[in-house]
């Protein structure tokens, strides 16, 4: 006859019915303290940037192609005297002229200022990356145009009937497979 084996129970414990004793919990004082060598991101109306020297601008983003330019731009004082056919623009800590060889790719850049007939008025810093040099121009040319119309609304209406302000979508076709590129196709025999 075989022997049955003592069955092992669970032993659940079970929290007691009274509750814990209550804990004071100490008050503490929270400082905000300053950490050195941390940069510190604060409003662009504040005093402490006003004592620094540092201007309030507009910042938007310009593509075209695979270029991406960031691009701030600032209101220009009157003291600032430079030369009256071309406008302040630096990209990639270049002066614009100097980054673009290419005249035609100038006036890609600067279209914008000079279609608000406002070359002098502005100061543009930008950095762009990506895409080639002509890219490059359009999105510089696009971040411009978007930064112009947050500074004025009242910009819009000729910029948009420019077409600046619309992101030319162009981009290279890819590739298919059985062409040399995307519709070029290899030569034909007959026989």
């Amino acid at each position: 006859m075989p022997t049955k084996k003592p069955v092992k129970h669970k032993v659940v414990h079970k929290a007691p019915a009274h509750p814990a004793p209550a804990v004071a919990e100490p008050e503490v004082e929270i400082k905000a303290v300053p950490l050195a060598g941390l940069d510190v991101v604060q409003d662009t109306e504040s005093t402490e940037e006003k004592a620094n020297g540092t201007e309030k601008y507009f910042q938007s983003v310009g593509r075209r192609k695979e270029s991406i330019a960031r691009v701030r731009l600032y209101t220009k004082k009157a003291s600032d005297t430079v030369d009256e056919e071309r406008a302040l623009v630096t990209v990639n800590d270049k002066n614009y002229i100097d980054y673009f060889q290419d005249v035609n790719l100038q006036h890609v850049v600067e279209s914008p200022l000079r279609k608000l007939k406002s070359l002098n008025r502005f100061k543009a810093t930008v950095l762009v990356h990506g895409g080639g040099i002509a890219g490059q121009a359009g999105a510089i040319k696009h971040g411009i145009s978007r930064a112009l119309e947050l500074f004025d609304p009242n910009f819009r209406k000729k910029l948009k009937k420019s077409g600046f302000l619309t992101r030319d979508s162009r981009i290279k076709e890819r590739r298919k497979y059985g062409l040399k590129k995307a519709r070029k196709a290899p030569q034909w025999n007959k026989r």
